[in-house]
């Protein structure tokens, strides 16, 4: 019995999170209300805070999903990969999985066209700014303790994992202002940007072929 508890729990859950990410997108995610969310689902808005705090926790829901999906599988990498190699492999491993985890929930045209409104809307970008914070801190720590140091002691870890998400966060920006919501888009527009960054750092920048992201 309590596993149907459990299994009508979450089954509550992601409809909810489908809904609002359907409405948010259809219309906007200021114009949708929580009682919208609730109502598209038959349930009361006191059922939606009983699995949310409000709209922001729906709207990065699935995002926190993938996010511990990284934090995993980096900690999970071989010991001997060299940092950046090891965020780059989880990275291409959270990439290849993001589907099966996100579909189980909401259609995955559904989700990246989410992900392209959070990257224009700056309300959203405020909370996505600050939880990325949070989740670069725990990475940063994650690294020094694969290369047995401490972000306390060393700002190696800190600076790579901030260098690392930074550089994708503008590339998933630009992707989000791009009319190519697929996984293939995205995954491209960060490898490409990815692949800068060690030649950022070499004394010369030499010109670099105009390309298209979607060539």
């Amino acid at each position: 019995m309590a596993g149907l508890r459990e299994l009508k729990k979450q089954q509550t859950r992601d409809a909810l999170i489908r809904a609002a990410h359907e409405l948010f997108v259809s219309r906007g995610y200021e114009r949708t209300t929580v009682e919208e969310i609730a109502s598209a689902v038959d349930v009361s808005e006191r059922t939606f805070f009983r699995y949310f705090a409000g709209k922001e926790d729906v709207v990065f829901a699935l995002q926190e999903t993938v996010e511990e999906q990284f934090l995993t599988l980096l900690r999970g990498r071989p010991a001997h990969e060299p940092p950046l190699v090891a965020l780059r492999a989880t990275l291409e491993e959270v990439l290849e999985r993001v589907g099966e985890s996100v579909a189980a929930v909401i259609p995955i045209d559904l989700h990246l066209r989410m992900w392209q409104l959070i990257e224009t809307t700056p309300a959203l970008i405020a909370v996505q700014s600050w939880r990325s914070l949070e989740t670069e801190e725990r990475l940063a720590r994650a690294i020094a303790e694969r290369a047995g140091t401490s972000v306390e002691d060393d700002p190696r870890p800190r600076v790579l994992v901030g260098a690392f998400f930074g550089v994708l966060r503008i590339a998933m920006q630009q992707w989000g202002q791009s009319e190519d919501a697929t996984v293939t888009g995205a995954m491209r527009q960060a490898r490409s940007f990815l692949d800068h960054i060690p030649s950022v750092f070499e004394p010369g920048w030499a010109p670099q072929p105009q390309t298209s992201p979607t060539s």
